[in-house]
């Protein structure tokens, strides 16, 4: 059952499927994936994530790794963060996503985006893919609508700018009811209402990065009145925030690494300041307890380290202790 803000957060950990690429291994060894989510498991975390990307920005296919990550926990719950939902066929992802539902038991949450396009291997991934990218958000929104319906058990008919069917259905359904939950990526800026209109008509809750806890409560206020002026239950609607840090008791090492880290994974420092906090878990903790009180009832944490045990290891001990 989807709930408002806890008083303390979950808190989820991104897999490295990205990360273990940077330094140049192959064969890659995404083995050392499942590893690490079977450490998160063990030290107490509520949720594992990975993230998304055909070329831009290489790593391990998300909803493949989530099957093994379901086979190798238990408990916790996984998730994209976030999907790029308009590369995929509504049917192929539909189908894809259920299957990883009942491996799971129930564990899967897709929080989805339109995705950028602001660099040029942004732009030649949507290139590439035969997508043009300024139709993003409207495919996203019917392939969400469809796999929606899909997952439901419905027979769907649907006609639509990009996708047409005929009477379609998967023939079986998902192990969440009434379907798999979705978030939808939200963000702070101008003329971003569409995003706020298309989370609150078609998603179970929002997901952001790089705002500041100002700006993130202020986008969750105008999602939550959109979501209201729909006829929706605010009180269900959920709100995660994803973090990018790096734990170490050096601050000058952590901001050192984490940097590095950040360009290699982007060819470049996009956001500059708005990553982290880097440094003391205390820092880290603290900036949890700001994003909770902007409304966050999730904190993903993606650790910018080449070095994630030891990550795992400073969650579990300075960081998880302090929020609990």
């Amino acid at each position: 059952m989807l709930i408002g803000p806890p008083e303390a957060p979950r808190i989820g950990v991104v897999l490295p499927t990205r990360g273990i690429l940077l330094q140049g291994p192959d064969p890659v060894p995404a083995a050392h994936v499942l590893d690490v989510a079977q450490r998160a498991e063990d030290i107490g975390v509520d949720s594992l994530w990975v993230g998304d990307s055909l070329i831009a920005k290489p790593r391990l296919e998300p909803l493949a790794t989530l099957a093994a990550v379901a086979a190798r926990t238990s408990r916790v719950r996984i998730g994209t963060a976030v999907l790029l939902g308009a590369l995929r066929h509504p049917l192929l992802l539909a189908q894809t996503a259920a299957t990883v539902d009942l491996l799971s038991q129930g564990r899967l949450v897709l929080a989805m985006g339109a995705g950028g396009a602001f660099t040029p291997g942004q732009q030649q991934e949507w290139h590439s893919a035969g997508i043009d990218r300024s139709t993003r958000g409207r495919r996203l929104a019917e392939i969400i609508e469809i796999a929606q319906r899909l997952w439901q058990g419905e027979t769907v008919t649907f006609q639509g700018r990009f996708f047409s069917l005929d009477r379609v259905a998967l023939g079986f359904r998902p192990h969440q009811r009434p379907r798999i939950p979705v978030l939808l990526a939200c963000h702070s800026g101008p003329g971003l209402e569409r995003q706020y209109r298309r989370a609150a008509r078609l998603a179970d809750g929002m997901i952001s990065i790089t705002d500041s806890p100002a700006e993130f409560a202020g986008v969750r206020k105008a999602v939550l009145q959109e979501v209201q002026a729909a006829g929706r239950d605010p009180l269900a609607f959920r709100a995660a925030y994803y973090m990018t840090v790096n734990l170490d008791h050096d601050p000058d090492a952590a901001a050192s690494e984490g940097d590095a880290w950040v360009k290699a994974y982007y060819g470049l420092n996009w956001w500059g300041d708005r990553w982290g906090p880097y440094g003391r878990a205390e820092s880290v903790v603290a900036r949890i307890r700001e994003y909770t009180a902007a409304g966050a009832d999730e904190v993903i944490l993606r650790f910018a380290s080449y070095d994630q045990p030891r990550q795992l290891d400073l969650l579990a001990s300075e960081v998880l202790p302090a929020l609990r």
